[in-house]
């Protein structure tokens, strides 16, 4: 009878450490594509008309391209380009969706309702049609890709982070906590961050993939990284002349690298969802 007891205790903990498995495997794998995209950088770059148009080989792994460039190397170096535009306009995007969820959920009627008309009017527009107005207006290249996907990802977490810091506001705890006198700067250091925290880093992972895919999506149309710069955007572009040659490796690999990229980070998001949930930590 004990042991029956005790069976799904020992569940809920194989399945928190598979979990945490998971997403350390995930951090791992990013980590390694970024590291290996820096190290190549420079190699992505370099042409050997005696090798172009090589189909995947021990040599070329991914095969070449129509310089002779090997496509291994573009493609992690593209990769990295696009992991690390991801993160630091998800971060900023992150920055921006706390400071205006708490603005909302702390600062008034007036304020939250015009938050809260600020987020339905960016949520109602297309997002890659205001990143491509955005990206073009500053001047294209890495900063204006960053910043386009920057002020462009943060309604969502916003609204979430709203919603967070209104629960919490309105929990037994933090009216406790006023009642014995804490001032609102103690309580929000003590009470609220740690309650929004979660949340707030669980939404920050998940915004990277939709960063990352976005900034491929916009250079693939011509408005993002320049040609001349290693990305996976501006791969694909160039690669969509040579397909009807039969190069289909110059749009397969760099391709399924995006979309292993894109799922790694999604595996960590929902990973440590599953962790800081209390609605999911148990299952």
């Amino acid at each position: 009878m004990e042991e029956v007891l005790h069976t799904p205790v020992q569940r809920s903990r194989g399945n928190r450490a598979t979990t945490l498995v998971a997403c350390i495997a995930a951090a791992c794998a990013l980590a390694i594509v970024v590291a290996s995209g820096l190290v190549l950088y420079s190699q992505a770059t370099v042409t050997d008309f005696t090798a172009k148009n090589l189909a995947p080989s021990l040599a070329h792994p991914f095969g070449t391209d129509w310089m002779g460039c090997d496509m291994l190397s573009r493609t992690l170096a593209g990769l990295s380009t696009s992991v690390l535009v991801g993160l630091l306009a998800a971060t900023v995007s992150s920055v921006i969706a706390l400071v205006l969820g708490c603005a909302a959920a702390l600062g008034g009627k007036r304020v939250d309702a015009v938050i809260s008309w600020l987020i339905d009017l960016m949520m109602g527009v297309p997002h890659i049609v205001l990143l491509v107005l955005i990206s073009y207006a500053i001047g294209k290249g890495f900063w204006g890709v960053t910043i386009g996907v920057a002020v462009t990802h943060w309604p969502s977490l916003a609204r979430v982070v709203r919603a967070e810091v209104l629960q919490c506001r309105e929990s037994k705890f933090v009216e406790v906590a006023r009642k014995l006198g804490q001032s609102p700067a103690r309580i929000a250091l003590h009470h609220m961050v740690p309650y929004v925290l979660p949340q707030f880093v669980v939404g920050l992972i998940l915004l990277f993939p939709h960063a990352i895919l976005h900034e491929a999506a916009i250079t693939f149309l011509g408005f993002g990284l320049p040609p001349e710069q290693p990305a996976i955007g501006v791969i694909l572009s160039e690669s969509m002349s040579y397909l009807s040659t039969g190069a289909w490796w110059l749009a397969v690999f760099p391709g399924l690298a995006l979309m292993a990229t894109v799922l790694l980070f999604d595996v960590a998001g929902q990973g440590l969802r599953k962790l800081v949930d209390p609605h999911t930590a148990q299952k």
